[in-house]
């Protein structure tokens, strides 16, 4: 998905989710995949269904196939349930940080406003979206982006009003700041996945 040049709308109405609050009224008004035979009955066999749900995840971090693949390796290794260990290891990338704080609108953006060197942890600048936040991290806008459009929006709260700020981020979006507190918990992760399906289709 990263990268992805076909149009986010069909993406997301191909996978069933709305990727972008301006996606969502398309999403309403055509609940159905797009295309000729978009609203014909579909045979779904168990792969289909698993790799949809992967497709799914991926589009909601905007990650490419092989990111994925080597985010599943790295939560195989978490002690606990897989699914649950990669959800919180997608959630806890710079990118996706940036987005549940409300200095974003979009994953797209976050990702946007790390790779041109918008964003410090820790008081250092970070251009990699994959970068991994830990409990503590302070994550700013740099002094010299603060006054630039898309920041300035969010320091009036524009983009927070998209979704709930989550409990395991602090966040002061006057000082256009915020902090990973702790590990989040699944069920505290705003994305639409069943992740024990992509288990099983990573694990196939």
């Amino acid at each position: 998905m990263a990268n992805q040049k076909r149009p986010k709308v069909k993406i997301a109405r191909a996978l069933g989710i709305p990727l972008t609050p301006k996606s969502v009224k398309y999403f309403e008004a055509r609940p159905y995949p797009p295309g000729q035979h978009g609203r014909g009955r579909k045979q779904n066999s168990d792969y289909k269904v698993r790799l949809t749900e992967k497709q799914r995840l991926r589009a909601q971090y905007d990650l490419s196939e092989k990111q994925m693949a080597r985010a599943f390796d790295r939560a195989k290794k978490v002690e606990g349930k897989t699914g649950e260990a990669l959800i919180a290891e997608l959630e806890t990338r710079l990118d996706a940080m940036v987005l549940r704080s409300g200095i974003a609108r979009t994953i797209y953006q976050a990702r946007q406003m790390v790779v041109h060197g918008h964003i410090e942890v820790n008081g250092g600048k970070v251009n990699k979206p994959s970068f991994q936040m830990k409990p503590g991290y302070v994550v700013t806008v740099r002094d010299r982006s603060k006054e630039k459009v898309p920041f300035q929006v969010a320091r009036e709260g524009g983009y927070a009003g998209e979704g709930q700020t989550p409990k395991y981020l602090e966040v002061n979006l006057k000082a256009l700041a915020f902090r990973l507190d702790r590990t989040p918990l699944r069920r505290e992760i705003p994305v639409i996945c069943d992740e024990q399906l992509v288990v099983e289709y990573y694990s196939r």
